[in-house]
């Protein structure tokens, strides 16, 4: 080890010698490397200087994070029998949550869901203690941060709920109906890049052009979580009022009959407004994209398809409906035939025992492939799947009505505005719950027991030996984003709160292993301006439907049968 840090300090010394170096490291770094470099002294004289940040997370947005374990499925809920990649999936991923701490100098109280099998007859899985484990290594490195950050808080700000995947399994699979997760489902896009095709300058050939949807564009920043409809309508009428207040592009655009503008349109007024060519560009990228969002949802009949989906969740639908749908709508694509017998198996399990499920996967006419891919996302329930017990395979905690299956409860005061917007991610009412301190501290217990003073959500009673969480508010800002190789603007970081939220009160973080979705984004959201309480959502990576289901073909399950108990 010491002969390493040396050479690493050498080869650290021939990078500065033509220079001052002002070098930063994303995480800690060894004791030993420190002192290897404080006795080069040719390597030290030309430090100015050498400072650990603690940011190993990216930001997706301001009120988001991700800790970039894309494996995490794979390797959480994987091969039962060998789950040493797990525990070491689970140990980077606590260094990298407590980063964000460190960053922002808060000290979280840590609140976890408990494992669902904890009784005298039922061995405990390691998927099941999976939130058990990785709040439990987060608290270790933070313990460490309290002795070794300078001004990092001896007692709680914030709470932080720790969930994973299996809390919440429709959210990755239906077809959320807003903006941002419209982008994202249906453009094939490379994390925040989409690319488009511009009219070339003077006429010529088109030109790719790469644009960031990201908090920089107001156009996105305001339109990112509307419903699709409510997005189109606004659009339209931004530019029809645009068109309307200036001369010179009612003048241009008096020459076309048709009341929609092509992007040569578009152009030609941006060279007559060219004050205005930054504004222009922006709105004529998103009536493009919303033109073609909507286009796809015509030609692809995603209307009828969500209506079916959202009527399952909430009970108005059967087994029936969407035998009747597969029979008469047989264009649909496998991909979405795929999400719709994943949210039919988490609606009524028991319709997927022994050769039903696979009547009904072979009536969709999906492939070998995804066929396998359903066990799979059974598995995420936390029990696995055998042939003789299938009506538990799911760990999801939804009252269930006794008159009709239902995955949600139609919640009360909530207008739905628009049409398939009806269907909410688990999370919502969760954050609702811990916020009136109503979420149950048995079946989401707390780690640490928060100190008197402490100022977050009241807790009281005996502190359960499993972890519990507490609230801290300040907005984390971003630093004006940068673009990056992959579609996310990686090097932007959290800022320091804004006073809004201080007087407010304190953050809550929710954190969920596995990945988490544009809904449950948009959630966070919603809630921070409902509630008045800044909730950041943080995950192993953030997956639209497409990249959840290529993942779920990743985990290995292995079916259990009597042969393989031995009595």
């Amino acid at each position: 080890m010491a002969s390493a840090t040396y050479l690493f300090s050498r080869l650290f010394y021939s990078m500065l010698c033509s220079c001052r170096a002002f070098v930063f490291f994303s995480s800690a770094i060894s004791k030993e490397l420190v002192m290897d470099i404080k006795k080069d002294m040719e390597v030290l004289t030309r430090l100015g200087a050498l400072r650990e940040m603690n940011l190993e997370y990216f930001p997706i947005d301001s009120q988001g994070f991700i800790t970039n374990n894309e494996r995490a499925l794979e390797e959480l809920f994987g091969d039962e029998e060998n789950n040493h990649k797990g525990v070491t999936c689970l140990n980077v991923m606590a260094k990298r949550i407590a980063t964000v701490f460190a960053s922002l100098r808060e000290f979280p109280s840590v609140r976890f869901r408990a494992a669902k099998s904890l009784d005298a007859t039922t061995m405990t899985t390691f998927q099941d203690l999976i939130p058990t484990k990785l709040a439990a290594g987060i608290w270790d490195c933070l313990v460490k941060y309290k002795k070794s950050i300078p001004n990092f808080p001896q007692t709680e700000t914030c709470e932080l709920l720790i969930l994973d995947r299996s809390i919440d399994q429709i959210a990755p699979v239906i077809h959320e109906w807003t903006y941002d997760a419209m982008c994202h489902d249906l453009l094939n896009m490379e994390g925040n890049k989409y690319v488009h095709e511009v009219p070339g300058k003077s006429g010529g050939p088109a030109e790719r052009k790469e644009v960031l949807l990201e908090d920089h564009d107001p156009v996105w920043l305001e339109l990112r979580h509307a419903h699709i409809a409510d997005a189109s309508e606004r659009l339209h009428e931004k530019m029809t009022n645009f068109i309307s207040k200036n001369k010179a592009a009612q003048i241009q655009h008096g020459s076309n009959s048709s009341s929609e503008m092509s992007t040569r349109d578009i152009q030609t007024i941006v060279q007559a407004l060219p004050q205005y060519s930054e504004q222009i560009d922006k709105l004529s990228l998103h009536v493009e994209i919303a033109g073609k969002i909507n286009r796809i949802i015509r030609e692809s009949g995603l209307r009828e398809l969500g209506q079916l989906e959202q009527d399952l969740v909430f009970g108005d639908a059967t087994t029936k409906d969407v035998i009747k749908f597969f029979t008469m709508k047989e264009d649909i694509t496998h991909e979405n035939k795929l999400r719709l017998l994943m949210i039919l198996a988490s609606v009524y399990p028991e319709k997927f025992e022994g050769e039903k499920g696979q009547n009904l996967m072979r009536l969709a006419k999906l492939t070998e492939e995804d066929m396998n891919i359903v066990p799979n996302f059974r598995m995420l329930g936390g029990q696995p799947v055998t042939k003789k017990s299938l009506t538990a395979a799911f760990g999801l905690k939804f009252d269930i009505h006794k008159k009709k299956h239902a995955a949600r409860k139609e919640r009360p005061g909530e207008e739905e505005k628009w049409q398939l917007s009806r269907f909410y991610p688990i999370i919502e009412e969760l954050l609702e719950k811990l916020m009136k301190n109503e979420l149950s501290k048995e079946d989401y217990p707390c780690l640490n027991d928060p100190s008197p003073s402490y100022q977050g959500s009241p807790f009281s009673g005996p502190v359960n030996q499993n972890p519990h969480s507490m609230r801290s508010r300040r907005t984390p800002t971003w630093a004006r984003p940068q673009g990056s190789e992959d579609g996310y603007s990686s090097d932007s970081v959290l800022r320091h709160a804004s006073s809004d939220f201080r007087r407010m009160g304190q953050r809550i973080f929710l954190f969920i292993v596995g990945g988490a979705t544009r809904s449950e984004l948009r959630v966070c959201h919603k809630l921070t301006e409902k509630l008045k309480r800044e909730i950041i959502l943080g995950s192993s990576s953030i997956d639209d439907p497409s990249q959840f289901i290529t993942k779920l073909k990743t985990i290995t399950t292995h079916e259990i049968s009597l042969d393989d108990i031995q009595i």
